[in-house]
């Protein structure tokens, strides 16, 4: 089929690869000059994705009309924070038999909404698929093998993802929680944060699994607020993407959250980095949210207080330690 892929970055330039690979006509949009160069005369993106081949077919372009028209998939990757703007500058050149797809994950800072409520707000008539799961876009580009989720309240919708995307090395399941799984792929960048600066003031394993394990009650908690399922969150765009994004070497979150722990200023920590750490952002508006619905989210908050009120985090943990006891599937 006719592929567009919007947002260039690493993880749109993967996904935007594998789709190509699939025999799939695929053009990818890119916000950079340099970037949609170096795809279309050289077969890589040095700036996101450096060190791989892409594959020949793949075209990329900075006009959204040349992208999106005729394109029987649409797969948004752009950092959360932009997603609504970039899909409203293209909407008027996506078909309306398209199907949508949103591989960006976070929850938009000013409406608190999720990523594919943003898209279905402004590209309005289409059904809305989110992909998420455990996968960094470097071991997707190196075929590594590799398990995600397709969801979306429109089981075909869901089964045309799963189809486009699947490869003997990305394995794409299907899954009708759309509200878990987005969920999931946004809240697990905040407690990598978190886990980046624990490790950062020098605790060890007890407390990097003390944290993931908590964290995964925060995250199911606001979900099921939300009107997700519990169970989803055991699966891969829960506790299998909490985990990655947690103890992976390649994490931006955990990256940042372990200079942060090192005694590092927020600013210092980002500056200089080319992609985006997007637990940052989500940290905000996961506790905006949590505040909305009435939802407690210590370890998110302390998240907060390290990376914009200038907490200690050295002091984080004691005082997370110190909360009130209570039953385990209480809080």
């Amino acid at each position: 089929m006719r592929c567009a892929v919007v947002g260039a970055g690493a993880w749109g330039t993967a996904l935007g690869d594998l789709l190509a690979c699939n025999g799939h006509t695929v053009r990818i949009w890119a916000l950079e000059r340099e970037v949609v160069a170096s795809i279309n005369e050289r077969h890589e993106n040095p700036v996101f994705l450096p060190g791989f081949q892409l594959a020949k077919s793949l075209v990329a372009t900075q006009d959204h009309r040349e992208t999106l028209s005729g394109a029987e998939l649409v797969l948004y990757a752009t950092p959360s924070q932009h997603l609504r703007g970039i899909a409203r500058a293209g909407k008027a050149h996506v078909a309306s038999t398209a199907v949508l797809a949103v591989a960006s994950k976070g929850i938009e800072q000013t409406t608190l909404a999720l990523m594919s409520d943003a898209v279905a707000e402004e590209v309005t008539g289409r059904p809305v698929v989110a992909i998420s799961g455990p996968s960094f876009a470097v071991e997707v580009a190196a075929h590594q093998p590799t398990a995600i989720v397709a969801a979306s309240t429109d089981g075909d919708a869901a089964l045309i993802v799963q189809d486009a995307l699947s490869s003997s090395a990305f394995r794409v399941y299907t899954h009708d929680d759309l509200i878990g799984v987005e969920v999931g792929g946004a809240l697990k960048n905040v407690m990598a944060v978190a886990t980046g600066i624990i490790e950062g003031v020098g605790l060890g394993n007890n407390s990097r699994a003390a944290l993931i394990t908590r964290g995964l009650a925060e995250m199911t908690r606001l979900g099921v607020a939300l009107g997700a399922r519990a169970s989803t969150f055991a699966g891969l765009a829960g506790i299998g993407d909490l985990v990655l994004t947690c103890t992976g070497a390649l994490s931006r979150n955990r990256a940042v959250g372990v200079e942060v722990g090192k005694g590092k200023t927020l600013d210092e920590a980002l500056a200089g980095k080319q992609t985006v750490a997007e637990g940052v952002t989500t940290t905000k508006s996961a506790l905006a949210l949590a505040q909305r619905e009435g939802v407690e989210m210590p370890i998110a908050t302390m998240v907060y207080r390290i990376l914009f009120d200038g907490h200690s985090a050295k002091e984080a943990v004691p005082e997370l330690m110190a909360r009130g006891l209570r039953a385990e599937q209480d809080a």
